[in-house]
């Protein structure tokens, strides 16, 4: 999700299975009164829910950043038969981390 998708989804609620990790943060002074004001442009929003969707959207911008480094390994063919190497850059590590972690937050969440 993008940040400027937010907008949207806040105004439809729409809503998706939660962890029951949670993460405590202190906010800048400013940063703390711009949540209070999307609670107040958004009431059916919680700011646990603001918060979450923002730091959602955020990771999602960060890992689209990551840059692609081509490695050794030949991944596909393109249509004009020159090979396409896979990735060894962040992002391949970086799904698979993330993939562990969520498959153990999974298995925590269903031993209760």
């Amino acid at each position: 999700m993008k940040v400027n998708e937010l907008v949207a989804q806040w105004q439809s609620n729409a809503s998706e299975v939660r962890t029951d990790e949670t993460y405590e943060i202190r906010l800048p002074l400013y940063d703390a009164a711009k949540i209070a004001a999307l609670c107040d442009l958004f009431p059916g929003l919680t700011r646990e829910r603001i918060l979450t969707d923002l730091l959602a959207a955020a990771l999602d911008e960060l890992t689209s950043s990551f840059s692609y480094q081509p490695g050794d390994e030949i991944a596909a063919y393109d249509e004009e038969g020159d090979p396409m190497y896979a990735d060894a850059g962040l992002t391949p590590r970086f799904q698979a981390l993330a993939k562990a972690y969520a498959e153990q937050l999974k298995k925590q969440h269903a031993d209760g």
